[in-house]
């Protein structure tokens, strides 16, 4: 039977606040569960969708935790009453192989809003199966709800996109909810240092609370230069017999396109006949195009990789950060600064735009 939810629309036009919808969710099809949720993370990049322009209403979302009330007749590992968490990467490679098909729900007023994949600003969700992910009943129901973006996002991309070793260096741009949670990846690691860059000071001593060793405030220094003068490396030489500088890894967790070239000149070049240069990691999602110098990431040897969802297999992934949370080394309960109720969603967004966020919000259901 339908099942009455409250969900946040993105009218089609642009420049209008966001409506709570009243409506019923219809009967899960084949692949699909539906979810009465608990709490969902408010994305940064759900932004991009309220600000560029659409062809119809949207509907928006992207990491959750709730309860299945209905399964569909081919769903296999989901049942009525599990503890689960949603997602927008298909949680393994069964799942993954089946292509699926962008959502749609009908409005009361006749209009039909749109997704791509799920949408967790609600209180009941419709998802296929392969965005949920079954965890424990015993989860702290609320600051995990972030881990099916910002974490797998953020941590994912440390451990699978740049696999990052004991004694690497790293500089993280950006140190919010993506890039905090990259912070603590690199600390379970074992990377260090640890170079934390921001435009605010109290995000960045926020940043040491969760690994960070160093902190760069971007808007007050040369964040490259001071880089690379803290990372010299006398004894070890490039091609040019230049003392090799920089980080093993950078990782852009914000996308713009000052820091998506920050991170190409912040890596450090290979040692001449001996390694390889470091790699700068593309994590936030990019709205611009940008150029690189290509002589300075050839003559090092450099490189310049994206990661799209950290690279991660929820299925796998999402038990590694509940452990890394039961044993203290992910402290989710700080990274979510910010609670709204859903009616309140409008603040949150305006709060996120003006970055009064200082880790993750999330809305309460």
């Amino acid at each position: 039977m339908p099942t009455p939810a409250r969900v946040v629309v993105v009218p089609q036009e642009q420049g209008q606040p966001l409506e709570v919808v009243d409506l019923d969710l219809p009967d899960p099809g084949p692949h699909q569960v539906v979810v009465e949720q608990y709490a969902s993370g408010v994305c940064h990049s759900q932004l991009h969708t309220i600000h560029n322009p659409r062809t119809a209403p949207a509907i928006l979302g992207h990491e959750s935790t709730g309860k299945v009330l209905a399964v569909g007749s081919a769903v296999e590992d989901l049942a009525v009453g599990d503890t689960v968490m949603v997602t927008w990467v298909p949680k393994d490679e069964r799942t993954a192989r089946r292509q699926g098909a962008p959502l749609h729900l009908d409005l009361p007023d006749g209009r039909r809003a749109a997704t791509l994949n799920v949408f967790t600003w609600a209180t009941h969700t419709l998802a296929d199966e392969m965005f949920v992910v079954k965890v424990p009943d015993a989860i702290d129901r609320e600051s995990t709800s972030i881990i099916g973006c910002a974490v797998i996002t953020g941590a994912g991309a440390v451990l699978h996109t740049a696999m990052v070793q004991p004694g690497d260096s790293v500089a993280i741009f950006g140190v919010g909810g993506v890039g905090l949670s990259a912070v603590a990846a690199a600390k379970a690691c074992g990377a260090d240092p640890i170079i934390a860059v921001d435009l605010d000071d109290e995000k960045l001593d926020f940043a040491k609370r969760f690994g960070a060793t160093h902190g760069v405030n971007a808007g007050t220094v040369d964040a490259v230069a001071t880089i690379r003068a803290m990372t010299r490396q006398e004894g070890r030489f490039d091609i040019l017999r230049n003392p090799l500088e920089g980080v093993d890894y950078a990782f852009d967790c914000i996308g713009v396109p000052v820091t998506m070239r920050q991170i190409s000149e912040v890596v450090r070049a290979g040692e001449f006949g001996l390694t390889r240069g470091g790699t700068a990691v593309l994590v936030g999602v990019p709205q611009t195009p940008i150029e690189l110098d290509s002589r300075l990431m050839f003559i090092g040897e450099r490189s310049y990789r994206c990661s799209l969802g950290g690279s991660c297999s929820p299925g796998e992934d999402f038990p590694r950060f509940l452990d890394w949370q039961a044993k203290g080394q992910l402290d989710l309960a700080s990274l979510v600064t910010a609670r709204y109720p859903i009616d309140a969603i409008d603040d949150a967004v305006h709060d996120l735009e003006q970055g009064r966020i200082a880790g993750r919000a999330v809305l309460t259901f």
